[in-house]
């Protein structure tokens, strides 16, 4: 049998970066953009707020260009506050690297199972620990987005078992894959679970 789940953002993730005016490190941006152009060139920058004191922080998006070498479609969604100019922006690391920003992505994304239930309650697979058939599920897990999870976390949660519970099964041996389920990943990957 093949699963397929999907990684989706619900909304654009917390901008982490020190702050100005308070000590806290936490910026929320809703994909507002300021543009600035003095005679040729032109400046743009992503807006963020201070999750604390409300504290405006400048995402450099454009620096110091020349108005002809911009397109114009990127022109016209920066002028419009375009959110998923905000999203695409935001993971970009070049973009990243020149404001010296990191992203938080907790809260900020959902798996989707395809609808159904969790994978070994809706489907009338059993539970781990639990005496059952000696099939086997695919799972295929794609990322809409670059959303740096845990694959262990991903699988607890589309499995409904704790992440020690998911760990329990990796290292027994009844979950298994091609890529490395400790650490992060933001890239599609398969596993599978031995019933």
């Amino acid at each position: 049998m093949l699963e397929n789940w999907v990684v989706v953002p619900t909304c654009l993730p917390t901008v982490l970066r020190r702050c100005h005016a308070c000590p806290s490190r936490r910026f929320r941006t809703s994909g507002k953009f300021r543009v600035n152009a003095h005679h040729k060139l032109i400046d743009a920058w992503l807006l963020a707020l201070c999750a604390t004191c409300g504290e405006t922080a400048k995402v450099t998006v454009l620096e110091r260009m020349n108005v002809r070498s911009v397109r114009p479609e990127l022109l016209d969604r920066l002028h419009g506050n375009d959110p998923g100019l905000a999203a695409e922006l935001l993971q970009d690391p070049v973009v990243r690297r020149r404001s010296r920003i990191a992203l938080d992505w907790d809260n900020a994304w959902r798996l989707d199972t395809g609808g159904s239930d969790h994978l070994d309650r809706g489907r009338g697979l059993p539970c781990p620990g639990e005496a059952g058939s000696s099939g086997k599920t695919d799972v295929s897990v794609r990322f809409a987005a670059r959303v740096p999870v845990r694959p262990v976390r991903l699988i607890a949660k589309g499995c409904g078992l704790s992440r020690a519970g998911a760990e329990r099964l990796i290292t027994e041996g009844r979950i298994v894959s091609a890529v490395r389920l400790s650490g992060r990943l933001s890239g599609d990957f398969t596993f599978t679970l031995k019933h």
